[in-house]
């Protein structure tokens, strides 16, 4: 099949009926609801990393986001990266090379923020605020994000200067140790969630923002729901196997992935390396739906920065969706996969 009949836009019937009688065609078309399709994690061109030797150049912001639009993806949270230049990679995977120096941090954000909201005026996607704005207009949506609460350094007041400068979602932690709580990949610093992690989480329920605990510690997860008023996002993950897979330490556990979604959560299905192929990767999705349930599951695909993908580009990414339909699920139910789940979180947070 080609690219375009892979492009998915659905409406679910909300209500057929009114007093026992059968809706006329209009009233019909009134009651449907746009599922969008959306990407939960993605570094278009990983832009993150312009001023250094390894940025591939605009062009290839610019051709990603255009793959976006040409392929039917809706919307995403376009991810900065924040501990980025405090990042080594080695034969044994991304380790932190230090820590920042007073507002080094808080420069690093407003620097890749800059960045991209240059390059987005020059793209195919729109900057989006809100919920309602994944389903309007023709446009890429784009949300923004940050990997890693690092440009925060100790102070609460910035997480309003990022929602303030559009910033929608912040992951709390990345690679780098930081002042927000323990990562997945490093020694336990806080026990958790720091007191000052506990500060953000407050804030961030009340400015609206989506709260991202990719790469936490299960306790830090743990302590993030026990306090969020909010349901969260673990962007881009998947679930462990018993093996000795490369980057094993990011994956989690059905206890981890549980704590998700029953504080109404959604995990983003994560296409790295950890999978050794594409139909691998559909069956650890399969795996996960297992665990979660169906309204608990989506797709990060931490395209352009991920490790040994699976998922290349967007015509994979609906690929995704007709190989989980060759699975046995519903077109309904695909459709919360690829962007409904995540729709809902959006209407719920923002």
């Amino acid at each position: 099949m080609k690219r375009k009949e892979f492009i998915y836009s659905a409406s679910i019937i909300l209500g057929a009926s009114l007093l026992g009688c059968k809706a006329s065609t209009n009233d019909a078309k009134s009651n449907k609801k746009h599922v969008a399709t959306f990407d939960l994690h993605t570094h278009p061109g990983a832009f993150f990393m312009k001023g250094s030797d390894a940025y591939v150049g605009d062009e290839a912001f610019l051709k990603r986001v255009s793959e976006m639009q040409s392929s039917g993806l809706n919307g995403a949270f376009f991810s900065l990266v924040a501990d980025w230049p405090l990042l080594q990679i080695t034969d044994k995977g991304i380790v932190p090379s230090g820590s920042f120096k007073e507002d080094e941090g808080w420069q690093v954000f407003k620097d890749q923020l800059a960045v991209l909201k240059a390059l987005l005026e020059k793209s195919e996607a729109n900057i989006a605020l809100n919920a309602d704005e994944l389903s309007q207009g023709d446009h890429v949506k784009a949300y923004i994000a940050s990997e890693g609460g690092d440009f925060l350094g100790t102070k609460i007041g910035r997480v309003a200067e990022a929602y303030e400068a559009g910033v929608r979602a912040i992951q709390l932690v990345h690679y780098a140790p930081n002042e927000l709580g323990d990562l997945q990949t490093w020694k336990a610093e806080h026990g958790g969630l720091s007191a000052f992690g506990k500060e953000v989480v407050k804030k961030m329920n009340e400015l609206g923002m989506l709260i991202d605990v990719a790469h936490a510690s299960a306790k830090t997860v743990q302590d993030v729901i026990s306090i969020s008023s909010s349901p969260i996002i673990l962007s881009h993950s998947i679930l462990k196997d018993g093996s000795n897979r490369p980057i094993e330490a990011r994956a989690i556990s059905v206890d981890h992935a549980k704590m998700i979604a029953d504080h109404g959560g959604v995990i983003g299905m994560w296409p790295s390396g950890f999978s050794t192929s594409f139909d691998e990767f559909v069956d650890h999705t399969m795996r996960m739906l297992e665990v979660v349930g169906i309204d608990h599951l989506g797709i990060g695909t931490d395209m352009d920065a991920n490790y040994k993908p699976v998922i290349n580009d967007y015509g994979a990414f609906f690929d995704w969706k007709n190989a989980l339909t060759e699975k046995g699920l519903s077109a309904d139910e695909v459709a919360k996969l690829t962007g409904g789940n995540a729709q809902r979180v959006l209407e719920e947070v923002l």
